[in-house]
C-alpha cells in the first residue's frame, strides 16, 4: 500500500497514528519535497506548526528504521512555484504513485475525489484523552506558568484571592515543553472545539477547549515558555449582587458599557455573565474576541478578526444587527474607532477594557473620539475589581460652568461622571484652552489644587508665547491668575488695547491680572494680624464691618489668600462698597465659593 500524506496530517501529527494501525504496516509513505519545503519554511518563521511537522517527519523516520513502514521521498524543490500550489502537486504525486492520498483538508478531499485519486479524509473528532498540560490543572487552578529551566508554577484561587504557587520543585526543560506544546498543536487540529487562534513568529496562541494558551519562543522571547489559563467559575448576574437599580439599567437603558479592571480581576467573567444575561431577555448577542476566549453558550456566536483585521468583523456585524456585542479587549486606538462606530450605529455594545481605576476606562476614550461624543458611545461604566462590582458611573453631558469656577462666562462643555447608585458628581471632563482636563470633583481639595495648577501652566505656556524669555511667578485663585514678571515685559504681554490678556482670557476662561516684581516686594511687607470681617447688605451697598476700634486704620482685604483691595476705615469701623462695582462682585463670587474674607492692617 502506497501513503502520500498532505501538509496538513503531517501538522496534526495523525500519520504515525495510522501507520501504527496492522491493516498499515509495511506501507510504502511517500513524501514529496514540496511538504518538506513548506514545514521548513513555517518552522524558519518561527511558526508552531512547523516545529509539530518536524517532529512528526522525525516519528516517521524512526518507525522507517524500526521496519514498520518504507519512508520515501519523492520530487523536487523545483516543482514550486509558490506555496499555494503544494496541494496540486501532492494531489498529482498520489495519482502518479497510485496511492492514497491522506489529508485532514477538506477541500483538498473534495478535489482529489473529483479527480478520481483515492483519499483517506480525517476529519476532526472529539478527543477525549488528557494532554499533559491538564495535568497541571486542579479545581482552584487559574493559570498554569512553565518556563525553560523554571520549575512550574500556578496561579491558584479566585479572583481578589489569588496566589502564586509551585507545582513542582523539578524545573522544566526545553524537550519536555516542546513535548507538551506539540501535543496541544496536534489535539488542536483535530478537535472540534479547539482551534489554533493566532500563528506568529515565536508566539502561538491556542484555545484548546476552556483553555487559552500561549507559547512563545525565541526570537520573540528569551526563552521556551507555555502559559495557559482559564476560568475557574462560570457566574451568572445574579450573583454579583446587582442593585435593583443596576438591573433595571441593563435591562432598559444601558447600551454603551465599558467593563474595566486591571488584569485577572474578573471583567471577562463578568462580560460572559452580562452576556448570557441578555441572551436570557431574548436578545441577539454576538462577540468579537481576539484570541475568543469567553465561555458563553452556543446561543452566542463569537467572532473572530475576519481576515485578520476587526474592523472587517464589525462591518459584517452591522449587516447582522445583533441587539448586543461583546468587544473583548477594546485596547487600541482603532478598537475605540470601531466600538463608536458600531456604538453610533445603534448597536448595543459592552467593551472589555483594562484599567487600574473605573475613571481610567473613560480616559481611554479622550482623544480618540470627540470629547462631545463620549456620553453618546458609553452611558455605563462598570469597574470589576477582586472579582466584584467596586464601581458603576453613568455619564451625562451639560453645558454649565465646571464646578470651582464662579463666573458665568466660563461656561463650556462639560461631561458629569456621576456615582451611579447615589448620582453625586464624581467627575468633570470639560477643555481647558486647548487642553481636555478630567477634574475630581469629589476630594475639594484636590480638585481645586489640580485646577489652579493647570490653570498656572497655562498661563505659563500663554504667556511664553508672547514673551519668550519672560520669567514668571503665578498665583491661581478662585478661576483668577495674579502673574508677576518683570516690569519691562509687562506691556507686551498686556498688548495694545489689553488685546493680548483678552485672548488669553477667552482661550483660558480665566481673569488674568499682571503685575511687576517690584509690586510685589512691596506686597511682601510685614502686615498686621488678621481682623475678622462681617458683611452686612443693604439695598444698593455691602458693608464690611470691621470695629470701631480700627477706625481711621489702613487695611488690605482679602478673599483667602488673594488681595481684593485696599481702604482706610471709617469712624463707624467698616468699609462700605457700592454693590455694582467690581470689587462688590469679588467678594460675593468668594463667598459663594466658600472663601475666608478678612482683612490685616499694613506696618509701614
Amino acid at each position: 500500500m502506497i501513503i502520500v500524506p498532505d501538509t496538513s496530517v503531517l501538522i496534526d501529527g495523525r500519520v504515525k497514528e495510522l501507520v501504527d494501525k496492522t491493516e498499515y504496516r509495511n506501507s510504502r509513505v511517500i513524501i514529496h519535497e514540496a511538504v518538506i519545503a513548506e514545514i521548513e519554511n513555517q518552522a524558519n518563521m518561527g511558526r508552531e506548526s512547523g516545529y509539530k511537522g518536524m517532529g512528526e517527519l522525525d516519528n516517521l523516520r524512526k518507525i522507517n528504521d524500526k521496519g514498520h513502514i518504507i519512508l520515501e521521498f519523492s520530487g523536487s524543490r523545483r516543482e514550486i512555484v509558490q506555496f499555494k500550489e503544494i496541494d496540486e502537486i501532492i494531489r498529482n504525486t498520489a495519482k502518479e504513485k497510485n496511492g492514497i492520498l491522506v489529508t485532514s483538508d477538506k477541500i483538498q478531499s473534495n478535489i482529489a475525489k473529483i479527480k478520481g485519486i483515492n483519499v483517506i479524509y480525517l476529519k476532526k473528532q472529539k478527543l477525549k484523552r488528557k494532554l499533559k498540560i491538564h495535568k497541571f490543572f486542579d479545581d482552584t487552578t487559574m493559570s498554569v506558568h512553565l518556563r525553560d529551566r523554571i520549575p512550574p508554577m500556578a496561579k491558584k484561587g479566585k479572583p481578589g484571592e489569588i496566589r502564586l504557587v509551585n507545582i513542582s520543585e523539578q524545573p522544566s526543560n526545553e524537550r519536555d515543553l516542546q513535548d507538551i506544546a506539540e501535543e496541544i498543536l496536534g489535539f488542536a487540529r483535530v478537535d472540534p472545539d479547539s482551534f489554533i487562534e493566532i500563528e506568529r513568529e515565536g508566539a502561538t496562541v491556542v484555545q484548546l477547549g476552556k483553555i487559552r494558551i500561549a507559547i512563545a519562543r525565541p526570537p520573540f522571547s528569551d526563552g521556551f515558555e507555555i502559559t495557559a489559563v482559564r476560568a475557574v467559575t462560570e457566574i451568572e448576574i445574579g450573583d454579583y449582587d446587582l442593585s435593583e437599580k443596576l438591573l433595571s439599567r441593563l435591562k432598559k437603558k444601558a447600551e454603551g458599557v465599558l467593563v474595566s479592571g486591571a488584569p485577572g480581576a474578573g471583567k471577562s467573567t463578568f462580560s460572559t455573565a452580562l452576556a448570557e444575561f441578555y441572551k436570557s431577555q431574548d436578545k441577539i448577542v454576538k462577540t468579537m474576541e481576539s484570541p475568543r476566549d469567553l465561555l458563553v453558550s452556543d446561543g452566542i456566536t463569537q467572532y473572530a478578526p475576519l481576515e485578520g483585521d476587526m474592523e472587517k468583523t464589525a462591518d459584517i456585524l452591522l449587516l447582522v444587527r445583533p441587539d448586543y456585542t461583546i468587544y473583548d479587549e477594546v485596547r487600541k486606538t482603532k478598537d475605540f474607532e470601531i466600538f463608536a462606530d458600531m456604538r453610533l450605529s445603534g448597536v448595543g455594545m459592552v467593551g472589555v477594557v483594562h484599567a487600574t481605576k473605573g475613571i481610567d476606562a473613560i480616559e481611554r476614550l479622550i482623544g480618540r473620539v470627540e470629547l462631545g461624543m463620549i456620553p453618546q458611545i458609553v452611558d455605563t461604566v462598570i469597574f470589576i475589581k477582586d472579582g466584584s462590582i467596586n464601581k458603576v458611573y453613568s455619564l451625562r453631558f451639560k453645558v454649565k460652568v465646571p464646578t470651582g469656577m464662579v463666573e458665568a462666562d466660563l461656561a463650556r462643555p462639560v461631561i458629569e461622571v456621576n456615582n451611579f447608585e447615589n448620582n453625586k458628581i464624581d467627575y468633570e471632563i470639560y477643555t481647558f484652552g486647548d487642553q481636555t482636563v478630567v477634574m475630581p470633583v469629589k476630594d475639594e481639595k484636590e480638585r481645586v489644587s489640580s485646577l489652579e495648577k493647570l490653570a498656572g501652566e497655562r498661563v505659563s505656556e500663554e504667556i511664553k508665547k508672547i514673551v519668550p524669555k519672560a520669567w514668571t511667578d503665578i498665583s491661581v485663585n478662585n478661576s483668577r491668575a495674579t502673574v508677576w514678571v518683570e516690569e519691562k515685559f509687562i506691556p507686551k504681554i498686556i498688548g495694545r488695547g489689553g488685546k493680548n490678556i483678552a485672548k488669553m482670557e477667552k482661550i483660558l476662561g480665566i481673569s488674568i491680572d499682571i503685575r511687576g516684581f517690584e509690586e510685589k516686594r512691596v506686597d511682601n511687607r510685614n502686615y498686621g494680624k488678621k481682623c475678622s470681617v462681617t458683611i452686612k447688605e443693604t439695598r444698593n451697598h455691602l458693608h464690611l464691618v470691621i470695629g470701631e476700634k480700627n477706625a481711621g486704620k489702613t487695611m488690605r482685604v482679602y478673599s483667602d489668600d488673594e488681595e481684593l483691595f485696599i481702604a482706610t476705615i471709617s469712624r463707624k469701623g467698616e468699609i462700605k462698597i457700592a454693590k455694582r462695582s467690581d470689587i462688590a462682585k469679588n467678594i460675593v463670587g468668594g463667598l459663594a465659593s466658600q472663601n475666608h474674607i478678612y482683612a490685616r492692617e499694613e506696618h509701614i
